[in-house]
């Protein structure tokens, strides 16, 4: 008993840092299950929380400290309840083509790079304005010379919309989820110019925000010509229309794509220099050094940089994360805490997760908050170490050891997100990131304080000397043989068992803690050893996939490119779709003792009787006869969604219904039973 006294005794002063992690259970619970939590499991949820704030306020410390892991995770599932009900918004069940008015609330850019609007808002033609979804969201192709688009313009076009779609793969990214967070009722395009119907307020905050953004990205690349400038632009005030595709492409496999992103690398650089520069020109000051705190009036003017940095930049979710990371930071000097602790990086969790509960399944939030734990983590059980280095060296061993650190700690998560493994990514960021510490960002807030005397000038050249290296760096390291590989996506229980095990390895204190590599070492035995399907058929039955001993053979090399990528890219495969059809052709596919066939279009709608011999068909199209086989097809396939079927010898058939459940974000789509693939004889 001692032992275990003594060991629970190391733990006090802990209980801050594993609230994040338990609140964060629940909201993972909440996501993971296939239905919504009934009102007997919400309703129990509330009881244990209230049960436990009545032991708390009993002063039963040792109640209240056993039941707290399980009154947050409860907190979590309830938080997570809430938000989903609380975003819901009508959702388009239909394909709809006719005009589309809407208000402009977001300008970006679509996969294929062309512009794209989320309107709010909304006006559909002879729809009820019950079942008009609130936000839309239209990428603009074709000619479109009688719109610059800008925030709070009311636009009309002529479009296709439909639902939000589902995972492509059973296990996939749910771009529904997303959707339903984000409040998009409808996805589509246009290609038809679209046209003003109203102009926008003048004197609207978010317009003149905009319009000053646009103003400051204008005036940059005016000065800094070619990716330079766009690069510039991008970190500065989050334009990034001007960047090129192949600077981006070099951006991503030398893993330097997050120096685009206005997250925390950005905010804390910023940030970090404001305070700095304060601090000193206060320090220089003597008289004034010894009356006011100097620590204490940077942190002020750091925080209020911070805020107008968010402003300026669009307030994205990233940024909006990495500014309460600092914001919480710079409050902890200002009541004379240390700012880099674990203690900040937890209350920072907390604020978000409260905030944005679905945060917890992005990849942002996992990689932003992975980092920044490891760093705070080997930093803190580094300290006074370093300080035995010669003065020098100091700075070389904490720009290698961050940057080894965060990237060690990041790796995983941007694996299994975007299945590719940049493996010169250290190269490239210990050759760029001190330069973006040391001469983009202070150059960047050297322009803005000389802008009114017309001076920007000067720093803004510095700044375009430092990221060309950047660029070149980029360019260089991503053209090294072997710069980038893929790795498949892993399983469901892969991430969160890294995560446990990270973190209890970090927060747990004495001996114990080691046990946390047992997850860890399990986790990537999990995938290291995932099985990818046999054949994968798409939620439309246009397209499948076969794979071979060469990889994943495609049905076609145009068409649902969206599809056609993440399958590839969830295989761990890095060809393009065209590669992957030219693989081979798709004449049938034998699963066990059965033949299975696929036929699009017209072929699909004329299918014989006899279905040429086979047990299966996959068709895109209404069959208009009836036939001797099992057809899988549009009517099915809306109610099961995407389908694998792994191991041919002994097929096991898995839909993307079954893995996403029943929810909110779907259940107007799954509204029939799935299909029965082992009974269906007749056409759909």
């Amino acid at each position: 008993m001692v032992p275990v006294r003594e060991m629970l005794d190391a733990q006090r002063g802990q209980v801050l840092l594993w609230m994040p992690v338990f609140l964060g259970t629940g909201i993972g619970v909440y996501f993971s299950l296939k239905t919504e939590p009934s009102a007997v499991v919400l309703a129990g949820c509330a009881a244990l929380m209230a049960i436990n704030l009545l032991l708390a306020v009993l002063r039963r410390y040792g109640l209240a400290y056993l039941l707290l892991p399980l009154s947050l995770i409860a907190a979590g599932l309830l938080l997570a309840t809430w938000r989903a009900n609380d975003v819901a918004a009508p959702v388009l069940d239909w394909r709809y083509y006719g005009a589309v008015q809407g208000r402009v609330v977001m300008i970006d850019r679509s996969q294929s790079d062309v512009p794209r609007l989320t309107l709010d808002n909304v006006v559909l033609n002879d729809v009820a304005p019950h079942k008009t979804p609130t936000r839309v969201r239209v990428s603009l192709h074709g000619d479109q010379q009688y719109l610059t688009p800008e925030p709070g313009l009311t636009v009309m076009m002529t479009a296709h919309l439909s639902p939000p779609g589902g995972p492509v793969e059973p296990g996939g990214f749910d771009f529904q989820r997303m959707a339903w967070f984000q409040g998009l009722g409808a996805v589509g395009y246009t290609r038809t110019p679209a046209l003003v119907l109203y102009p926008a307020d003048p004197n609207a905050w978010d317009l003149v925000i905009y319009r000053l953004r646009m103003q400051i990205s204008q005036g940059i690349q005016a000065r800094i010509p070619g990716e330079t400038g766009a690069f510039a632009s991008a970190i500065l005030t989050g334009d990034r229309s001007g960047i090129g595709q192949e600077a981006l492409e070099d951006l991503r496999a030398s893993n330097l794509a997050h120096l685009l992103a206005i997250s925390g690398l950005h905010m804390g650089l910023l940030t970090g220099f404001v305070f700095a520069a304060v601090r000193m020109g206060i320090a220089l000051i003597p008289p004034l050094a010894m009356r006011v705190s100097g620590k204490k009036i940077a942190a002020v003017v750091a925080l209020i940089a911070a805020t107008l940095y968010l402003g300026l930049s669009g307030g994205a979710v990233a940024t909006q994360r990495a500014y309460i990371m600092v914001a919480v930071m710079l409050v902890a000097i200002l009541f004379n805490r240390r700012a880099l602790t674990l203690r900040g990086v937890a209350l920072a969790a907390i604020i978000v997760l409260v905030l944005r509960p679905e945060a917890l399944m992005g990849p942002g939030f996992q990689m932003s908050f992975a980092a920044t734990t490891a760093l705070v983590a080997v930093f803190s059980a580094l300290r006074g170490w370093d300080y035995r280095l010669p003065r020098v060296i100091r700075p070389v061993f904490s720009v290698l050891a961050s940057s080894a650190v965060a990237g060690a700690a990041t790796a995983p998560f941007a694996a299994a997100h975007f299945n590719q493994v940049a493996h010169f990514g250290l190269l490239a960021n210990l050759l760029s990131v001190p330069l973006m510490g040391s001469v983009v960002i202070p150059s960047a807030v050297l322009a803005a304080i000389l802008s009114p005397f017309g001076l920007e000038w000067i720093p803004l050249w510095v700044m375009g000397v430092g990221i060309d290296w950047i660029l070149f760096v980029a360019g260089w390291v991503a053209s090294l043989d072997g710069a980038l590989s893929r790795v498949p996506s892993p399983p469901d229980a892969v991430l969160p068992l890294l995560t446990f095990g990270a973190i209890f390895v970090i927060l747990f204190r004495g001996l114990p803690r080691w046990i946390g590599v047992l997850p860890v070492i399990a986790a990537f035995a999990l995938w290291g050893n995932v099985e990818r399907p046999a054949l994968l058929i798409s939620e439309s039955g246009g397209l499948i996939g076969v794979m071979t001993d060469q990889g994943r053979v495609l049905s076609k090399a145009r068409g649902e490119g969206f599809v056609a990528s993440n399958w590839l890219e969830n295989d761990g495969d890095l060809v393009t779709q065209e590669d992957a059809a030219a693989r081979g052709q798709i004449e049938q596919i034998n699963l066990a003792q059965q033949v299975v066939l696929h036929r699009t279009g017209k072929a699909a709608r004329t299918l014989p009787a006899d279905c040429d011999g086979a047990d299966w068909v996959i068709v895109n199209a209404k069959v208009e006869q009836p036939v001797d086989c099992t057809i899988i097809g549009p009517d099915s396939l809306k109610q099961s969604g995407a389908i694998a079927i792994y191991n041919p010898q002994a097929p096991r058939i898995v839909m993307a219904r079954q893995t996403t459940g029943l929810r909110l974000w779907n259940k107007r789509q799954y509204d029939q039973p799935p299909p029965d693939l082992r009974t269906l004889t007749k056409a759909d």
